[in-house]
């Protein structure tokens, strides 16, 4: 009998964006970019409490896109395919090179706390090939600590401490989006963050009006680009989430159908990841007999191959 994890049950359909906030056309006022940015993260925080069985899968997967946006600030011109290989390709114990420390930064932002304490900045600079003294890490606390009190609206908290790291560092942009989100996480005293804003970071919210300049953090109207940043963000999100969450449904139901010893663990990481390794290896399962389930999970229409080769191939929902 396959076991899997008690969140599997299926909760509610996900909630999505209200059509009015999206439907909004013209150039629209501060007031109105902060009226319908609230409206998004209430739809989108149903989503960051919820215990959802492919809730794992959700946040890899926004953790992903953010990295690929990351690529072209880092001046690199890995995308989302080339960062899964990184990431799920390497060897145990091999680094994952500069790509893929930058996705492992966005998988933490997903992964853990809203917690900002130095020892987890430290690593998170390190990883996107930073360097912060203990002084300027100990000033950021403070100033998240700051913002916390504060009790500003949580998009112009995000706002602040992006603008507040470029001020002082104009080299650690990508730090200050990934921080933008944990501040964001914070404010709205969700379990743990969402990947979100970074994925913008070159969209037209951040253009201004016919697609001028980029607006970079701290400039003049960037607190009402992260609003419509996040008004997007959130409908991307919500979008997301209604389709894993329909093929997670799908994947559920066909679980005992299955016989092989060991899938009820693959179905967990698939749940749980945004990829899983064709020649995946557990105590339970040979490399021969994953390759034998996911051609069964995908004969049953249960996974998708996302790598589009024929070898050295990837599963996900």
């Amino acid at each position: 009998m396959i076991r899997l994890h008690p969140a599997t049950a299926s909760p509610a359909p996900p909630p999505t964006v209200p059509a009015w906030a999206l439907a909004a056309g013209g150039a629209l006022s501060d007031a109105d970019a902060a009226f319908q940015a609230g409206a998004a993260l209430a739809a989108l925080d149903t989503l960051a409490r919820a215990q959802a069985s492919w809730a794992g899968a959700w946040r890899q997967r926004l953790a992903l896109r953010c990295a690929a946006a990351s690529m072209r600030l880092a001046g690199r011109t890995e995308d989302e395919a080339a960062l899964r290989d990184a990431w799920y390709l390497r060897p145990a114990g091999i680094d994952t090179g500069p790509a893929g420390a930058i996705l492992g930064g966005w998988r933490q932002l997903a992964q853990q706390p809203t917690a900002a304490i130095a020892d987890r900045l430290e690593k998170i600079v390190d990883q996107l090939g930073l360097h912060l003294d203990g002084a300027a890490l100990a000033d950021l606390c403070t100033e998240i600590d700051k913002l916390a009190g504060l009790q500003r609206p949580a998009p112009f908290a995000a706002a602040a401490i992006a603008a507040h790291v470029v001020a002082r560092r104009p080299d650690a942009e990508l730090f200050a989006w990934w921080l933008a989100d944990l501040v964001l996480a914070h404010s709205l005293r969700w379990p743990r963050p969402l990947p979100l804003l970074m994925a913008q970071a070159f969209g037209p919210a951040f253009r201004g009006e016919a697609g001028g300049k980029r607006i970079r953090p701290g400039e003049e109207g960037f607190e009402r680009a992260v609003c419509l940043a996040l008004l997007r963000s959130a409908a991307d999100a919500c979008r997301l989430a209604a389709e894993l969450s329909r093929r997670a449904e799908r994947l559920i139901a066909v679980a005992p159908k299955l016989r092989a010893k060991g899938a009820g663990d693959v179905i967990q990481r698939l749940l749980d990841d945004d990829a899983v390794s064709g020649s995946l290896t557990t105590k339970n399962l040979s490399r021969f007999a994953a390759r034998r389930l996911f051609a069964r999970l995908q004969q049953l229409d249960a996974v998708r191959e996302l790598s589009g080769r024929t070898t050295f191939r990837l599963f996900g929902l």
